[in-house]
C-alpha cells in the first residue's frame, strides 16, 4: 500500500532500511526490504511536491502501526 501512496506524486521517493536504498514506487524494490510492522525506516524524496509527499507517507505510516 505504501507503492500507491508513493506513486501519487512526481518526486523521486526513496526509502531505506538497513543500508539498503530501494524506490518507494516500485512493489519489486520494496518487498525485497522485507519490513516488518514496526520496523524503522528513512523516507527521502526529491521533486516539486516532496514537502507533501513526505507529510502523507509520514501519515500513512503511523497510522499502519
Amino acid at each position: 500500500m505504501l507503492v500507491q501512496v508513493a506513486s501519487q506524486y512526481e518526486s523521486e521517493i526513496h526509502v531505506e532500511s538497513e543500508g539498503r536504498n530501494v524506490n518507494a514506487k516500485s512493489i519489486m524494490g520494496m518487498m525485497t526490504l522485507g519490513l516488518a510492522s514496526g520496523e524503522k525506516v528513512v523516507v527521502t524524496a526529491n521533486g516539486s511536491d516532496e514537502a507533501a509527499a513526505l507529510q502523507n507517507i509520514e501519515d500513512f505510516l503511523s497510522a499502519a502501526k
